[in-house]
């Protein structure tokens, strides 16, 4: 899964500045409105999940993939986003507004709808929620006064484990297959790269190391590569490189841009 960052520093100044609020709902639009659900794990084939609108603001819906069988999730007065299904199908993760103009929490809810459960409660916003392959924790990035980190906190809640603490910006974990690594893109201080970590935390490792930024990390179901985007808009391509770094493979090559790779099974 990924996201288009080149409009996020936007909105990581805005929040610095605590004007965050006031710009909230146009960034919003910038910022994941081209953010596709997370990616089902390997199964039976189930029900879309999507951003909806219902005339008020943004919704938790789910689709069947042939279309028909749309049912909304979350009915409330604040936006909510980017679902994730969990490993079995049975919940959702998402990103929500915990009030009228308040920041953003982690929350879950039943794939049938009902049993929604808030999992972070802070002053601070948090996005993108993915649950990690064995469904027991749930990773993240959220702000942590300065700039954004990568988070991990249990199923339930709670348990917080803040993976990446540094003075640049870090986005868009996911989990490889074996659960035991997070790739994440983060600031090198000059431009964006594509890093991975121990799930606990720690041996931080930077996969790429160029002149241009490096988007979106998402593992293939073997775990033996990962693609992302990489490039200036409106060029972008996507590539793949190895899960330690090298062997990097130009997978697009034309004068458009080509962004959010999304590793699927065959």
């Amino acid at each position: 899964m990924a996201k288009t960052y080149h409009s996020f520093g936007g909105l990581a100044a805005a929040a610095a500045a605590g004007v965050l609020v006031a710009v909230g709902m146009l960034l919003l639009t910038i910022v994941v409105m081209v953010e596709p659900a997370g990616a089902a794990f390997p199964g039976k084939p189930g029900k879309i999940a999507y951003r909806c609108y219902d005339g008020k603001d943004y919704e938790i819906c789910t689709i069947k993939p042939a279309g028909g069988g749309r049912l909304q999730l979350t009915d409330n007065a604040t936006n909510d986003s980017e679902p994730s299904y969990s490993p079995s199908g049975k919940k959702i993760v998402y990103s929500g507004q915990d009030g009228p103009n308040a920041d953003w929490e982690i929350y879950k809810i039943n794939a049938g709808g009902g049993g929604k459960v808030q999992l972070t409660n802070n002053d601070t916003d948090d996005f993108t929620p993915f649950y990690s392959p064995n469904g027991q924790r749930i990773a993240y990035y959220g702000y942590d006064g300065k700039d954004w980190e990568i988070y991990t906190i249990k199923n339930a809640g709670g348990g917080r484990v803040q993976l990446t603490d540094n003075t640049t910006n870090d986005y868009d974990p996911d989990y490889s297959p074996s659960g035991k690594k997070i790739a994440y893109s983060g600031s090198d201080g000059k431009d964006h790269e594509i890093y991975k970590i121990n799930a606990g935390g720690a041996g931080k490792v930077q996969l790429t190391d160029n002149a241009t930024d490096d988007y979106g990390p998402s593992y293939s179901p073997s775990g033996q590569r990962i693609a992302y985007y990489s490039g200036a808009e409106p060029t972008r391509e996507i590539y793949t490189i190895k899960p330690d770094g090298g062997g990097r493979v130009q997978v697009t090559n034309n004068t458009r841009d080509d962004l959010e790779p999304s590793w699927g099974s065959s």
